[in-house]
C-alpha cells in the first residue's frame, strides 16, 4: 500500500472515530469522492480491501485503522 493511501485511510479513519465513535462501519469507498477521479487509487484500495484481506464490505473503523497501522 502506498503511503499516500495509507495516510489518507487512517485520516478519514480518525474523523470517523471522532465523528461517530468505535462502534461505527466503514467500506473502502469512504476514502474516495463519489466521483472516480482517481481510478488507479481506488484499485489498490479495493485490492488491499477484498483480494489482499478478505474484509467484508462493512468493517469496524477501528480495525481498519488497526489493519493499515500494523
Amino acid at each position: 500500500m502506498t503511503p499516500s493511501l495509507k495516510t489518507k485511510i487512517i485520516e478519514v479513519c480518525d474523523k470517523k472515530i471522532a465523528k461517530k465513535g468505535t462502534d461505527v462501519g466503514i467500506s473502502f469507498y469512504a476514502f474516495f469522492k463519489n466521483k472516480n477521479d482517481n481510478p488507479e487509487l481506488l484499485m489498490e484500495a479495493a485490492t488491499w480491501w477484498i483480494q489482499t484481506h478478505q474484509l467484508d464490505h462493512f468493517e469496524k473503523v477501528v480495525k481498519i485503522r488497526e489493519l493499515v497501522q500494523g
